[in-house]
């Protein structure tokens, strides 16, 4: 259990000390230091009220007119201040939080997307799902959570060494009638001591699991909602051969998931409040039953029997803190259990790209060059090729062969995205490379924004985008190039392909690598394509990878991936083009 806090404690300070050192540390202090003087403020102002609880039930109990109306201006003007607190307090807090999160979100996006880090996460070790649910709602409650739990800490801890103090000295001391007579001094703090910790203690008996079982709703919820959105990009496909009761199973399942922690956490959160809630009700009559004995013996005055009460819902609720907040938690502590989670696995992914047998990628000369490169499967995998090729500027390559060869892995490490294997491979310095996958992605937006992606669509006129639409022939498109749509749901596979097409005569690469890039067209379009790409970049080394024997005529060389035996790596060997 220790082990656990204090693993807690160092994952909550890894988390939290990076942007109180950031740049915007300046900002990020003067909020907090005025949060946090304005909780202390709110603390001295409960002593105050808690002052004018005693001269105002006097007044009652001595039915003194004018004192009562003095009391109730007073407490006017008190209310006012109280107000006015609370609400710059408020201002203060989430101003805090949209900086902090806006930093967090920036800098975890940035670790994830930097690197390829969120293209090799999927083979880290570490397990980590959803990693954009844990950077757009993790770090939400991450900051919210923070700042809430912390501050309520700090108020209670503020809370509890004032009004001990001043409960300490309205109680007064009290006689035992055992062992002939035992004086307890200050006898009200201590009844709110024992109460407090049994209340603690009893609490996190019956709730310490909620932990584990709040880690696993969020989980089960994202799942969900993930497959739902899968659903959506592929509804088409799924449509085509009627795979929507499969589908519906899937989602079924996945929310049998959610319902069935969504139980487990009900009936544990309603042991809590069932406790919790007791406890409070018994904690506002409690410091009465207490202190009745002196106020009937005539000891105290009515309005300080209220102090007293006050005093001790004060150090009680100071001190059952974490009874009140439990809930609140668990669900911290699972919140900065997924964050540190997810950060281990991109130190993983940083880690890996830094040791082991890896290929070498390296920038010199004026061709592309293979040179004994290993490719592997993550973690010591099987080889799945060994290849040595070199193209030259302005040459044109087809490589084919059966599936599961590594050719589109062999793209991958050319592009610097899978480093599993060993070999190098040397790529032209400042060489401008574009690679039309399969299935090329379409962002949401307009068409333009779609043919000139990941460029800027402002940096292209609108009659040259036009021209490549009709060139790469989506002439129904053109009046449509600034619509904003859904472009990968409304456009056909072959219409996405000839999207890819467009996006090389926009940016006008050096070097071109197409994976199957014409799979989806018939064959007089792949042989247009290809056309227009050797006519209008002339200058530009093609690589292709394709199965089409017509596709070795648009090519000066064809090169066969075939597997060897059993153990024995494949090779990549050049053959004559038919």
């Amino acid at each position: 259990m220790t082990s656990t806090k204090n693993r807690f404690v160092r994952d909550l300070w890894r988390l939290s000390r990076p942007y109180f050192v950031s740049e915007d540390r300046l900002a990020a202090w003067g909020l907090l230091t005025a949060v946090i003087a304005l909780t202390l403020f709110q603390v001295y102002m409960a002593v105050v009220f808690n002052e004018w609880y005693g001269r105002f039930y006097d007044a009652l109990q001595n039915k003194v007119e004018g004192a009562f109306w003095e009391e109730m201006l007073w407490f006017c003007w008190l209310a006012a201040v109280a107000i006015v607190a609370t609400l710059i307090r408020f201002w203060f807090n989430y101003t805090l939080q949209i900086r902090w999160r806006r930093w967090l979100t920036r800098r975890y996006t940035e670790e994830w997307l930097g690197g390829l880090t969120h293209y090799r996460l999927q083979f880290a070790r570490t397990r980590t799902d959803n990693p954009d649910q844990r950077i757009a709602e993790d770090i939400k409650l991450f900051v919210q959570q923070t700042l809430t739990l912390t501050l309520g800490l700090l108020s209670a801890v503020g809370t509890l060494f004032v009004f001990a103090g001043i409960l300490w000295a309205l109680s007064g001391p009290i006689t035992v009638p055992v062992f002939g007579g035992i004086t307890i001094p200050g006898y009200m703090v201590w009844a709110a001591v024992v109460y407090a910790v049994l209340g603690t203690a009893i609490t996190h008996v019956i709730g310490r699991r909620l932990v584990s079982i709040n880690f696993d709703q969020e989980r089960y919820e994202a799942d969900f909602r993930f497959a739902l959105m899968r659903f959506r990009e592929n509804q088409e496909q799924i449509a085509l051969i009627r795979g929507e009761p499969a589908e519906l199973r899937g989602f079924a399942d996945r929310f049998a998931m959610i319902v069935a922690n969504w139980r487990r956490l009900v009936n544990y959160n309603l042991r809590v409040l069932t406790f919790t809630t007791g406890f409070n009700q018994a904690a506002i009559v409690f410091p009465f039953i207490v202190g009745a004995p002196r106020y009937f013996a005539g000891a105290i005055s009515l309005g300080q029997l209220i102090q007293i009460s006050n005093a001790f819902g004060q150090v009680q609720n100071a001190l059952t803190y974490f009874v009140d907040a439990y809930t609140q938690l668990t669900d911290w502590a699972a919140v900065v259990k997924r964050l540190t989670t997810f950060e281990r696995a991109v130190a993983e992914v940083h880690a890996e790209a830094a040791a082991g047998p890896r290929i070498e990628r390296r920038e010199v000369g004026d061709r592309l060059t293979v040179t004994n490169a290993r490719i592997d499967l993550p973690h010591g995998g099987a080889t799945l090729a060994t290849v040595d090729l070199s193209v030259a500027p302005g040459e044109s390559v087809l490589v084919s062969g059966p599936s599961g060869t590594g050719k589109s892995t062999l793209f991958r490490a050319i592009a610097g995205l899978w480093p599993y294997g060993g070999g190098a491979i040397d790529v032209p310095p400042a060489a401008r490379s574009a690679f039309v996958p399969q299935k090329p992605y379409i962002p949401i937006g307009t068409l333009k924004d779609a043919i000139c992606f990941p460029g800027d669509p402002a940096t292209v006129d609108d009659a040259t985008a036009r021209q490549v639409l009709e060139e790469v022939g989506l002439h129904g498109f053109v009046d449509e190039l600034h619509v904003d749509h859904h472009w990968g749901q409304r456009l056909s596979g072959g219409e996405q392909q000839r999207v890819g097409f467009a996006r090389l005569l926009v940016a006008r690469p050096d070097w071109i690598f197409l994976d199957e890039a014409t799979s989806a067209l018939d064959p007089a379009a792949e042989s247009m394509l290809y056309r227009l790409i050797r006519e209008r970049l002339p200058q530009a080394s093609i690589v292709s990878i394709g199965h089409r024997e017509a596709l070795a005529a648009f090519h000066d060389r064809h090169v066969v991936l075939t597997p060897g035996g059993e153990g024995v790596p494949a090779r990549l060997a050049a053959a004559a083009p038919p």
